[in-house]
Parts: structure tokens; sequence; C-alpha cells
């Protein structure tokens, strides 16, 4: 049951966020877009969603988390040993096509 009150707060958390970054981009738009782009007009609420969603896709995608997901390598990277490193390293040397790969 304590599950299931915890999926609910979260879904419910998603609608009211969801809603208030809506109105958040609508009144941006409104506000700025008209004023610096001729032809441009306010826009209303349900398309603020959709510009938010679309920027979300385009920019975000929908990962669950964003930002850098580079914060488990470097821990990894932390416990190898400087063998292991240095072998990676190696490693990604010789493939062809790396940064690393000298000449051509």
């Amino acid at each position: 049951m304590k599950c299931g009150r915890k999926s609910l707060l979260k879904a419910l958390l998603l609608v009211v966020l969801v809603a208030l970054l809506g109105a958040i981009v609508m009144k941006l738009w409104n506000w700025i877009v008209p004023g610096l782009v001729d032809g441009t007009h306010a826009i209303d609420y349900p398309r603020a969603v959709g510009l938010l969603v679309l920027s979300r896709l385009l920019f975000g995608g929908f990962r669950g988390h964003g930002g850098s997901h580079q914060h488990g390598r470097w821990r990894h990277w932390q416990r190898m040993t400087p063998e292991e490193r240095n072998r990676l390293r190696d490693d990604a040397a010789s493939t062809p096509g790396s940064r690393t790969e000298t000449g051509a």
C-alpha cells in the first residue's frame, strides 16, 4: 500500500510540475518573443505545454534524470588500479578512429 501511495504522489507531482512549467513557458513566450521577432504572436496554454514537451524531447530526452551521466564512469575510473588504467589507455589508443591515435 505504501508503494502505491508513493507512486500516486509522484504522478500528482509530475502533473503539477508540467502544469506549472507550461504556465511559465507561456508567460515567458508571450512576454519576450512577440517583442523580439516580427510576425510572432502570443501562444495559449496547450501550445506552451507542447513547446515544453518538444524542447524536452529535442534537448533533454526522457531519460529520467537530466545532466551528465559520467559520474558512474568517474567512480569506476577511481576504483581502477594504475595497471588497469594504463591497459585501458593502451587499448583505447590502439582502437581505429580513437582520438588518441597518432598519424593520418
